[in-house]
């Protein structure tokens, strides 16, 4: 159960209203527990009336007013009970939901390269959905079954204490049979909430795939694997359920055994005289007023550990520290960056990298500069830029914006002056101009249609039936490769960024259109520091700076011309495409 203590501050949040819930189910509790006590007065004193011939219909027309009245503010005071706590419950739920998301918003590129969408869905749904049912019922009905309990307890010792001491031998069998059923519940419970992230995992893929599948007739395949995972959901289910299903037959059987006690031992004290029959019946509602918080016990035992096991699995999450974040190194009076760049002997891996992914990366940009970066697939281009916006922190050296180690440039002034087009555009399931204008907090209709001309996207844009406005589905499925391309680099110009970073962002676009986006870069190349990366060796050749990057290090650097005389990688690059182009005229 020490999972549930983190939620402890978000109880306290609501402190005011859970104490007026709380209050409302003593209230609730006094007012229904006085009522067996009017039932026996009332069997009294018909027993008396029948007895003496001289029976007052008032009598019993008095305590009838009295139940009904009990029982109406009862009820009311039910009700206000389920509007505080159970109300509380979805607005504490309503803030973890939030505060999971921000906090995976913090949580490092690399995170989610190792954690599968899928596992996040099933913590955002599911656990978050147990934790809530603990701090709705698992509040309102440990609370209202120990109320319950003290009060029948306590009006039952006053009746008979003999009697309720007999009631009782059973209880401790209860406190048993649920101590053991609940560690099987919460091992059991924790069992199938992994297996429902498999599973969400599996029906994430295979919907965002669905390219794929189709195209290699694997809809057969995808079907047998889903069918499969869920059925092993499913046994896990069954599993529970059996487990579950223990707890309330055991509590009706320990509630039946005290219920032959009271019949028993009660019936004969009645006999003889030392017990009267309206004692007897308000006994017997007593104690059926019992049943209730035997079985709840049970389920309330269920729910809390259903919902430790999902707080334990989100505790994971929430445990897991942004590696990259503002700290107290942080220089807050920084607004702004200007575009100067200068790697100084920078050294990167990846935590699972036996080998650093760069070396000794020595390179300065200056601003207004553009650099091109080349070299063979897997060498580290990609990585060197990531490195820039803080998607990743180096591991030794030195990097610098403006002369300032990175680290001290707040993450937002860093991010907010850089755009960003990296190899695989994500398009949001929206319209085109809200794609376009994703990274920005104000537009208007121009700077769109500005950025999507400089990104060559407005022709396109033009055939569609509701041009800007034309919702492009999942992650922009309805557009073609290049298209998307181009809108990633309309998105990272209306920005009008210190630094521009194209990561093969002109990959799926013809020659012709390339060069067209090239030309208009241009213009929005000239005030600010611009970063290219390539495999074609006709978009990086005008830049004033060309690195070739192999295994992780600068191997060569210099213009294109200048790189071409040397006879690298890069000229070997070059006359590759070369031939290429040649064969494709013949």
């Amino acid at each position: 159960m020490k999972p549930l203590l983190r939620l402890l501050p978000y109880l306290s949040k609501y402190k005011k209203t859970l104490f007026m819930g709380l209050l409302s189910i003593v209230g609730s509790n006094i007012f229904t527990v006085i009522q067996p006590h009017f039932i026996g007065k009332a069997i009294d004193e018909l027993k008396r009336g029948i007895s003496t011939h001289n029976l007052d219909p008032v009598d019993l027309l008095f305590y009838a007013g009295l139940i009904v009245g009990f029982t109406l503010v009862a009820g009311v005071l039910s009700f206000l009970t389920r509007q505080t706590i159970i109300v509380v419950s979805r607005h504490i739920e309503y803030d973890i939901r939030n505060d999971f998301l921000s906090h995976i918003q913090k949580l490092p590129f690399s995170y989610f390269q190792n954690t599968p969408t899928g596992d996040l869905m099933a913590h955002a749904t599911n656990d978050i959905g147990a934790v809530r049912n603990t701090l709705g019922p698992g509040i309102m009905y440990p609370a209202d079954t120990l109320v319950t309990f003290v009060m029948v307890l306590t009006m039952m010792l006053l009746k008979d204490w003999q009697l309720t001491l007999m009631v009782l031998i059973p209880l401790p069998l209860v406190s048993f049979a649920v101590y053991k059923l609940g560690k099987l519940i919460n091992q059991r419970f924790q069992e199938r909430q992994e297996q429902y992230s498999k599973l969400t995992t599996r029906a994430q893929e295979s919907l965002s795939g669905i390219r794929v599948i189709k195209a290699y007739v694997r809809e057969n395949f995808e079907i047998e694997s889903f069918r499969s995972i869920s059925w092993e959901y499913f046994k896990k289910n069954l599993v529970l359920a059996k487990i579950q299903s223990i707890i309330w037959p055991t509590m009706f059987l320990l509630v039946g055994v005290s219920l032959v006690i009271t019949i028993y031992y009660g019936g004969s004290k009645v006999i003889d005289g030392k017990l009267s029959i309206g004692t007897l019946t308000a006994f017997f509602a007593y104690l059926v007023m019992l049943i209730w918080p035997m079985i709840a016990f049970g389920w309330v035992i269920n729910i809390l550990q259903q919902g430790a096991a999902s707080m334990k699995r989100l505790a994971k999450i929430f445990d897991t520290e942004p590696e990259i974040e503002n700290n107290e190194y942080t220089d807050y009076s920084i607004k702004e960056i200007k575009g100067d760049i200068e790697f100084r002997n920078v050294t990167f891996n990846h935590k699972k990298s036996k080998q650093p992914d760069l070396q000794n990366i020595q390179l300065k940009i200056e601003r207004g500069k553009t650099i091109a970066v080349v070299g063979y697939t897997g060498s580290g281009k990609s990585t060197i830029v990531n490195l820039i916006p803080r998607l990743y922190d180096i591991s030794d050296g030195e990097l610098l914006i403006d002369g300032i180690d990175i680290k001290k440039i707040p993450l937002e002034v860093l991010r907010s002056n850089i755009g960003y087009v990296p190899q695989e555009t994500f398009l949001f399931s929206d319209t085109i101009a809200h794609n376009i204008a994703y990274g920005v907090e104000e537009y208007d209709e121009v700077n769109i249609v500005q950025a999507a001309d400089i990104a060559q996207l407005t022709k396109d844009v033009e055939e569609f039936p509701k041009q800007f406005e034309t919702m492009i589905g999942e992650r922009g499925i309805t557009l073609s490769g290049g298209q998307k391309q181009r809108a990633g680099i309309a998105r990272a110009v209306i920005r009008d960024p210190k630094i521009l970073i194209l990561d093969d962002a002109l990959s799926a676009v013809d020659i012709h259109t390339e060069e067209e986006i090239l030309k208009r870069l241009k213009k929005v190349m000239e005030n600010r520091t611009s970063i290219i990366i390539s495999h074609r060796i006709s978009t990086v050749k005008d830049a004033d700076l060309i690195v070739v990057i192999d295994k992780g290090q600068i191997v060569e650097r210099g213009t294109h011309g200048e790189l071409v005389v040397i006879g690298g990688i890069y000229a070997d690059l070059h006359y590759k495409q070369m031939l290429e182009e040649e064969l494709e005229k013949l």
